[in-house]
């Protein structure tokens, strides 16, 4: 495996994984059992960054073993890539703030228009929070294939390898074996 893709993969997904943690605690929560209710931000996160990581040290170490195991991860990562494209689409179309000012209905509100504003803007805060992440967990999506195909070429090339030096070995057996028994065999140097 090519040492500087694994790690440029490697390095986007520890980023967005960072980002997904970073702008975790900015989210506000709209009702309960929404995103920041799940904190999505945050095992979404740490699966990216674990998956980074593991990506960085399966281009550094290219073991079968632990090349299989980070395809492995990067498909999981996909996986929660996907879901998090999802669970933040639903929170971009379920995200009003306007409720926050509803409150404040049955006294007097000398603040009624500056709630609203205020509200308004909280909310366009937060669309663009999932939108920006939306976007990060589509680069992260595209990023777990590249990498899964990387690491599947590189295994199964690795395993081409090892049968065609396999049969080698088988055509060479009976070379080897008519050397070992020749005459000239038993004499020393």
């Amino acid at each position: 495996m090519q040492t500087s893709v694994t790690t440029a993969i490697g390095t986007i997904q520890i980023m967005v994984g960072l980002f997904n943690i970073g702008l975790g605690p900015g989210r506000t929560s709209t009702h309960p059992g929404d995103l920041t209710g799940l904190g999505a931000a945050y095992w979404l996160g740490a699966v990216f960054i674990v998956t980074g990581i593991l990506s960085i040290l399966a281009g550094q170490f290219p073991s079968s073993c632990l090349v299989g195991f980070t395809v492995f991860m990067n498909i999981a990562g996909a996986i929660f890539a996907i879901t998090g494209i999802v669970l933040y689409a639903i929170d971009l179309g379920d995200a009003s703030l306007l409720w926050m000012c509803d409150r404040s209905t049955n006294s007097v509100d000398h603040y009624g228009d500056n709630c609203r504003n205020v509200a308004l803007f909280a909310q366009r805060l937060l669309r663009s929070m999932d939108i920006t992440l939306i976007a990060l967990a589509l680069l992260q999506l595209c990023v777990n294939i590249r990498f899964a195909i990387l690491g599947i070429k590189a295994l199964t090339s690795e395993m081409n390898m090892e049968e065609q030096s396999d049969t080698d070995v088988e055509d060479q057996q009976p070379k080897l074996k008519e050397l070992l028994t020749s005459p000239g065999a038993d004499k020393p140097f």
